[in-house]
């Protein structure tokens, strides 16, 4: 790759690095500060990948369970970092900043120097030391209990939550805990996120960011639930706040410190060059996506799905993941919805309904078993197929916020084909987010434009989809990075490159505009579909038919 940087006259360009943490993998990019020129990146695989079936030394997870090893992020910066920087051919003295973006809520216990609890002797076989993963949903009852709680008192705070707390969040997480492992609970001095811990490994400081602390720790209009209310829920839970989870909010491009020698030896930057305070991937992304305006909604899709948008319409959004002043852009209200599985839905299904037959046509075509589904699903006409699914294989982000609700599929036959059920499923997490754009429009919020960032972009077949099915021109982010993308954007906000994030966004931000427009033949045939989905969506997650619920408790019955 050409350097950048004018040897003859000097004068290398000024550069900064963003590195996207993941659910299975870390991504450094780096990027030029005038432009947002991507000039290099390289991933790094978690070593231990998810942990949801056993801990690294054996021990048996339960169902629901999703665990991470906190030094495989560090691992991400000793590998990803240089090899990025050698790939873009940028020298080090070239960057002036570095910022991260995580999963969220991705949470884990400390010591109050930020020692992870699972690193300790004695305690590499207690499960709740480690990280709980974004998409551990093993903490729904606890979830409910906050819910149910807040709902009684008229907790203020709950409707900007939609009505309902997840059990992805830190308070649900934090109360299984305590809990089920006291010992832990009390050991813990820090209950920190993924993306501040990083930060904290980086800089050397601890500053909560506003995003994760708004959607994640329902901290809003300045503070957290109270004292009371926490009591109220366990005694054991009153000072949770004050004790594990309190500390200086950085606003979202601003500098949490600057980077130590040890971290510039793992990653080969310049020891000084700003941090910037931590992020969630989905927010980063909007503003790489040049989503700076009210009503640009931006779907990043992956293994989930999570919808952002900055509006300046204050509503409550039915089961929306929140709605925090200043949460991704300053001065207008960030919205946070979301879809718990959507690549990983089709990654299932391949895994489990590629028959043998299928595979050896496609090797002979040279495509992989996603592109031969995916081709012979769009020889289909809408409906063709006779099938519907519900989304929920890995439950219900939004709107109904109910992780223990879980996949269906109504049609089959014993004429059933893969392509069938596959074209189903990429029509089942379409549906999934009209109703949140539907959620959203009814509450008095308008969703004026749809632009999807994420892997799932290159899939033609599934962007039309939600074209017909939402209606609305598609746009696509110009990016294959965007979260890495927008934490380097960020990162040059903080290092002072640009007075804010919309102006960085407005130089170094990238999408194309209605790139996939709706059919109008498809999209009202997709009309009759969605209706038997919403069908479905409120019979068996609304309490008519609680059929979903009995079966997973039976299945924890039988596991136990």
């Amino acid at each position: 790759m050409v350097n950048t940087g004018d040897e003859s006259a000097g004068n290398p360009e000024p550069c900064v690095v963003g590195v996207d943490f993941g659910t299975l993998s870390g991504r450094a990019l780096v990027v030029r500060v005038r432009d947002g020129a991507e000039l290099g990146t390289a991933v790094h695989e978690y070593r231990h990948a998810v942990l949801d079936r056993e801990l690294p030394d054996g021990t048996q997870l339960a169902p629901d369970w999703a665990l991470q090893v906190p030094s495989d992020y560090v691992d991400v910066l000793r590998h990803a970092v240089p090899a990025a920087l050698a790939a873009a051919g940028v020298r080090p003295e070239q960057v002036i900043g570095i910022g991260t973006d995580f999963t969220a809520c991705t949470v884990l216990p400390v010591l109050a120097d930020g020692t992870p609890l699972c690193e300790l002797p004695g305690l590499t076989g207690r499960p709740h030391a480690y990280v709980k993963l974004w998409r551990h949903h093993a903490a729904q009852a606890q979830a409910d209990r906050i819910t149910t709680l807040a709902a009684e008192r008229k907790e203020p705070w709950l409707e900007r939550y939609g009505g309902k707390i997840s059990s992805e969040w830190e308070f649900a997480k934090a109360l299984q805990v305590l809990d089920e492992d006291p010992e832990i609970y009390h050991r813990t001095e820090r209950w920190v996120e993924a993306a501040d811990w990083i930060v904290w490994r980086l800089c050397g400081r601890y500053v909560r960011n506003a995003c994760t602390a708004g959607y994640k720790g329902q901290f809003q209009d300045g503070a957290y639930p109270s004292p009371a209310y926490l009591e109220a829920l366990d005694p054991g839970f009153a000072d949770f706040v004050t004790e594990k989870l309190r500390q200086p909010i950085g606003e979202l491009g601003s500098k949490a410190g600057q980077l130590t020698a040890e971290a510039a030896a793992w990653t080969g930057l310049p020891e000084g060059i700003a941090v910037c305070v931590g992020n969630v991937d989905a927010h980063v992304t909007a503003p790489a996506a040049g989503a700076v305006d009210p009503g640009q909604m931006v779907a990043i899709m992956g293994t989930s799905t999570c919808h952002v948008m900055s509006s300046d319409q204050q509503g409550a959004v039915p089961g929306m993941c929140g709605v925090v002043d200043g949460g991704i852009l300053p001065g207008l209200w960030g919205y946070e919805a979301g879809q718990s599985g959507v690549g990983d839905i089709f990654g299932w299904f391949v895994r489990n309904g590629f028959p043998a037959s299928y595979a050896e046509e496609a090797a002979a075509l040279g495509r992989d078993p996603h592109e031969h589904l995916t081709a012979l699903a769009a020889e289909q006409d809408v409906g063709e197929h006779g099938l519907i699914a519900l989304d929920w294989h890995s439950g219900n982000r939004s709107v109904l916020v109910d992780h223990d609700l879980s996949g269906l599929l109504v049609g089959l036959t014993l004429a059933t084909r893969p392509e069938d059920v596959y074209r189903a499923l990429l029509e089942a997490t379409a549906f999934g987010t009209r109703t949140i754009i539907e959620a959203f429009e009814t509450a008095g919020v308008p969703v004026r434009e749809l632009i999807v960032a994420g892997g799932l972009t290159k899939n033609a077949l599934l962007m039309q989809i939600y074209a017909d099915v939402t209606r609305r021109p598609l746009g696509v982010i110009g990016s294959t990075q965007g979260p890495a993308l927008g934490a380097a954007m960020h990162a040059a906000v903080a290092a002072g490159a640009y007075p804010g994030i919309q102006a960085a966004a407005r130089r170094m931000g990238k999408a194309d505009r209605g790139v996939y427009r709706p059919d109008a033949g498809r999209a009202a045939a997709y009309d009759r579909l969605y209706a038997e989905y919403r069908l479905l969506h409120d019979y068996f997650g609304r309490g008519a038919n609680d059929v979903m619920h009995r079966l997973r408790r039976l299945r924890a019955e039988a596991s136990a």
